[in-house]
C-alpha cells in the first residue's frame, strides 16, 4: 500500500509540474507576443511613410482589419500592447509571473512609482487581478505610502510592503467596503466584528500577508473578572499574537489602558518559547491624535490606533492622501 501511494504521488506531482509550466510556457509567449506588437506599432508610428495617412486612426484601422485573428486585437487591447511596450521597452524587465490581465490593470496607473508597488505586491502576495482591481480601488499604496519620506516611499515602491516591525502593519486607514453596508449606516460593534468574521477571507486580505486567525470573544479571566478580546490573530512572519478591539465610535483613553492590559496578559499568560511581543490594534471610526500620544505615553507595550472606514475612499479623500506625499 505504501508503494502504491508513493506512485499515486509521483504521478500526480508530474502532472502538476506538467500543467505549472505549460501555463508559465503560455503566459510568457502570450506577454512576448503583445510586447512585440506594441513594438511593431511604436516602430511604426517613428518611421512610417504612410503614417500621415493613417494618423490617429492607426489603431481603429489595425483593430478593424486585424477583426479576424480575434478579441485580442481590439482597439483597447492595441492601445494596451502599445503602452506596455512604451513602459517596459526591454522585455526581459516584463514580470513573467504576471498574466497579461494583471499587466493591463498595471498599466492603468499612471505613476510609475504608486505601478512598481503594486507589481512587487501582486507577485509577493499572489494576488489574483480581482485582488488588485480591489488594492487599486482602496489606494493602498497612497494609504501605506502617506507620512513616509521620499527614501521610504522608494523602497515601498521597489521592494512592495516589507513587515518587519509592529508599526509596518498598519495601512490607515483601513477600509472594509467588501462588508457592503448601505449608507446611511447603523452599526453595533458586534455587528461589525461579524461581518468582517462572515468575511474573513477578504479581512485577512486587507490586514496583509502574515496574519492567522485564531479566535473572536477570547476570554481572559483575570482575579476571577473575565474580559473579550474582539479578534485574535498569530502574525507568523513577526512571531507574535495581534490583539484587535473595534470601536464604532472615537477612541477613548480607557480603551488604550484595556488594550494594554490585554497585551500584558498574553504576554504573561499566552506566548511561549519563541513569541515575541504581543501588539494590539485599536481599529476605531475617530482618532483624537493628542489623546492617542498622551494615552500612550510612556508604554512599553506595542500598542496601535488605526482609524477604518466602510467606504472607498473619495476623491476628496484620495486628494488628501496624495498631497501628504512627497513624491
Amino acid at each position: 500500500m505504501i508503494l502504491y501511494q508513493n506512485l499515486l504521488n509521483q504521478i500526480t506531482q508530474t502532472y502538476q509540474q506538467s500543467r505549472i509550466q505549460v501555463f508559465q510556457t503560455a503566459n510568457r509567449e502570450l506577454l512576448e507576443s503583445y510586447w512585440q506588437i506594441g513594438a511593431y506599432i511604436v516602430e511604426y508610428e517613428q518611421k512610417g511613410q504612410d503614417k500621415a495617412h493613417y494618423g490617429s486612426q492607426l489603431l481603429r484601422n489595425l483593430a478593424q482589419d486585424l477583426l479576424p485573428l480575434g478579441k485580442g486585437f481590439s482597439h483597447s487591447n492595441l492601445a494596451r500592447c502599445r503602452q506596455f511596450y512604451v513602459s517596459f521597452p526591454i522585455f526581459a524587465t516584463v514580470s513573467q509571473k504576471l498574466s497579461w490581465s494583471h499587466h493591463v490593470e498595471l498599466l492603468k496607473i499612471s505613476h510609475e512609482l504608486e505601478r512598481s508597488f503594486y507589481e512587487k505586491q501582486c507577485i509577493k502576495e499572489n494576488w489574483s487581478v480581482r485582488e488588485l482591481k480591489r488594492q487599486k480601488d482602496s489606494a493602498l499604496f497612497l494609504r501605506l505610502a502617506s507620512g513616509k519620506d521620499t527614501e521610504q516611499i522608494l523602497q515601498l515602491a521597489q521592494q512592495g510592503q516589507e513587515i518587519q516591525q509592529a508599526e509596518d502593519l498598519l495601512k490607515e486607514p483601513y477600509i472594509f467596503e467588501f462588508l457592503k453596508i448601505p449608507e446611511p449606516y447603523h452599526l453595533s460593534e458586534k455587528e461589525l466584528e461579524k461581518g468582517l468574521i462572515d468575511n474573513l477571507q477578504s479581512f485577512l486580505l486587507e490586514l496583509g500577508k502574515g496574519f492567522a486567525f485564531l479566535g473572536r470573544q477570547y476570554r481572559m479571566t483575570i482575579d476571577n473578572e473575565h474580559f473579550y478580546v474582539d479578534l485574535v490573530f498569530y502574525h507568523y512572519i513577526l512571531k507574535c499574537f495581534v490583539l484587535i478591539d473595534l470601536k464604532i465610535d472615537k477612541v477613548k483613553h480607557y480603551d488604550i489602558g484595556q488594550m494594554n492590559m490585554y497585551l500584558g496578559y498574553f504576554a504573561k499568560e499566552r506566548n511561549s518559547t519563541g513569541d515575541k511581543e504581543p501588539i494590539g490594534i485599536i481599529l476605531t471610526r475617530q482618532k483624537d491624535e493628542l489623546l492617542v500620544e498622551y494615552a500612550t505615553y510612556g508604554m512599553q507595550s506595542q500598542l496601535l490606533v488605526a482609524q477604518y472606514q466602510l467606504y472607498l475612499p473619495t476623491a476628496a479623500e484620495l486628494k488628501i492622501l496624495i498631497d501628504k506625499i512627497n513624491w
